[in-house]
């Protein structure tokens, strides 16, 4: 049976790289990829404002970003690295994988203690419904890699798919907990595309 291949739906490339981030996107990141463990994953880092913030938080915890966007990488790389492009030490517990993250949960036995997910885009139109990376599928798989005590954190500013996802949950082994969290401010809920007054976020566990 071929092995079926892995669609990741958005954009994977934006405007073209300063020469700055085109060096550190060709001899930085190659160093900084996902080995054969990690604490903490955030799904879709943007930029890194909060996978930043993570490692900072905490700093004997190997934290790992997926990230298919190209220009988030290059722009979380520039944030962590000084101007002769070594990693800053608050930052050298980072570790980054540039694609889609379904690629390395299918192929390896990370096991996670806290798996973020903030923002993810919502897709609502009812015609894209099916390229929303949070159903039930998609999260079972998550719960598969997560610690005994491990956390899911999802937040959103988008409501119909926060209820959507709520939806999903119950076709999964996971349950919910406390909503409540106070985390920090990335620019994609700076921009707030949903209109909507806060985001709310959705914490799971096995």
């Amino acid at each position: 049976m071929e092995k079926q291949e892995i669609r990741t739906f958005g954009r994977r490339h934006g405007k073209k790289l300063s020469i700055r981030k085109q060096n550190l996107m060709d001899n930085v990141l190659p160093t900084l990829a996902p080995k054969n463990n990690a604490d903490i994953l955030e799904i879709g880092f943007g930029a890194g404002e909060h996978l930043r913030a993570l490692a900072i938080e905490n700093p004997n915890k190997i934290v790992l970003g997926a990230e298919p966007f190209m220009n988030g990488v290059a722009a979380l790389l520039s944030a962590i690295c000084d101007e002769s492009g070594a990693v800053l030490p608050e930052y050298k517990n980072i570790h980054i994988f540039p694609d889609d993250v379904r690629l390395i949960l299918n192929n390896n036995r990370f096991a996670f203690s806290e798996i973020w997910i903030l923002h993810p885009d919502p897709w609502p139109k009812a015609r894209h419904e099916k390229r929303r990376l949070l159903n039930a599928e998609f999260l079972n798989i998550l719960a598969s890699h997560l610690t005994p005590n491990g956390k899911i954190i999802i937040g959103t500013d988008h409501w119909e798919y926060y209820d959507w996802i709520l939806e999903q949950v119950k076709k999964t082994k996971l349950r919910c907990n406390d909503s409540t969290l106070d985390t920090i401010k990335t620019r994609y809920q700076q921009k707030n595309m949903a209109g909507t007054t806060e985001p709310k976020y959705i914490i799971l566990s096995l």
